[in-house]
């Protein structure tokens, strides 16, 4: 196990999920538009961040919760694809960091498998 980088994950993914329901509109902006309910998919999204980042922190759930968030990781990865792909759209951040997310969601999935074991029977 790997205590530090199990905190760091609740805490991104905490603070996250706070923000998606603090500012749902912000993140609705960034739904591709071919995917219905944007502001529910954003409720979802931030409640799945939130229930993740405490699951994490639980022994007994750990291994779920992380799954849950590698899951969740996946299902927003054509947010971020949309976002790349229409750049002019989402002004307030330079397009090479819309380019960057792409990647980083793949280190992020790793260091969650790596970080909660999930690869090792417990």
């Amino acid at each position: 196990m790997h205590r530090p980088s199990i905190y760091l994950i609740a805490l991104i993914f905490g603070a996250a999920g706070t923000a998606h329901l603090v500012w749902p509109a912000a993140f609705a902006r960034i739904v591709p538009p071919y995917l219905p309910a944007p502001r529910t998919l954003v409720y979802v999204s931030g409640v799945a961040e939130l229930l993740g980042a405490l699951g994490v922190l639980v022994p007994g759930l750990r291994g779920y919760a992380g799954w849950g968030l590698i899951l969740l990781l996946v299902a927003v990865f054509p947010a971020n694809v949309h976002m790349a792909l229409h750049p002019t759209d989402f002004e307030r951040l330079p397009a090479w960091a819309l380019h960057l997310r792409l990647p980083l969601q793949f280190v992020l999935i790793g260091w969650i498998y790596w970080a909660l074991d999930l690869g090792l029977p417990s």
